[in-house]
């Protein structure tokens, strides 16, 4: 069983997950902010839809985008001499577009389910946008934005279908876990197949149980911290 699947895997979902994380969370916090519910439908709608449609169509589409004959493929290819499809960066894109959905659909429910009363209150003693996002929302929320990275982290690990379309199947260099599985079974390595499974299954479960540990610990000591300093009138600095 070779190593460089697991290790393209863990480099791309690893990736993946630290620009979709960030992405995510600034996302949600500005569809969040948003005052008319038909603009934020709307957004949101667009911003979900990788959720809802198959892999080899959000492939596709990324082909279209960063083709070589595509307007954006051949000026990243003329001026910049970067070729998207099928490279390493390509296994990045699918995995940030297919698992963002995951991530932002969990950072915006975390952030709605903030009591509104603590924000009103932390505008009450002072503390403006950026600090009441900083002090109050992500550490109320980060319990559900921390599910919503596992998830994504996860989705990016086991991304197959937009991945095979843009990235393609090259060994040592755009082959994901997912992609030497679909290789060892169609040529009948069934027991290196299940190596690869087992691997993937082990990362998942550790990935979860370690960050749902993390996430329990964290929010409880960040709930009772942001009720204590608000009760206070405490301005933070």
């Amino acid at each position: 069983m070779s190593f460089s699947p697991i290790l393209i895997s863990l480099k791309t979902a690893s990736l993946a997950i630290l620009i979709t994380f960030i992405l995510g969370i600034f996302t949600a916090y500005i569809v969040v902010s948003i005052k008319s519910k038909g603009l934020k439908m709307v957004i949101d709608g667009i911003l979900t839809m990788p959720l809802v449609l198959p892999p080899t169509v959000i492939g596709f589409m990324l082909l279209a985008i960063f083709g070589v004959n595509r307007p954006i493929g051949r000026l990243l290819l003329d001026f910049l001499g970067v070729k998207i499809v099928f490279s390493w960066t390509a296994t990045v894109i699918a995995a940030i577009v297919i698992s963002f959905p995951l991530m932002y659909r969990a950072a915006r429910g975390a952030f709605e389910q903030v009591d509104e009363t603590l924000i009103m209150a932390a505008r009450t003693i002072g503390l403006n946008e950026w600090k009441i996002f900083w002090k109050i929302m992500m550490p109320l929320a980060l319990p559900g934005v921390l599910s919503g990275g596992i998830l994504s982290f996860a989705r990016g690990l086991g991304e197959f279908g937009a991945t095979a379309m843009i990235a393609g199947n090259i060994a040592g260099k755009t082959q994901t876990l997912p992609m030497a599985i679909y290789s060892e079974v169609a040529a009948g390595n069934m027991e290196t197949a299940r190596g690869y499974v087992w691997v993937v299954l082990t990362l998942s479960f550790f990935v979860v149980v370690s960050m749902n540990y993390f996430s329990v610990k964290r929010f409880d000591k960040s709930k009772s911290n942001a009720s204590e300093r608000l009760m206070e009138g405490e301005e933070w600095a």
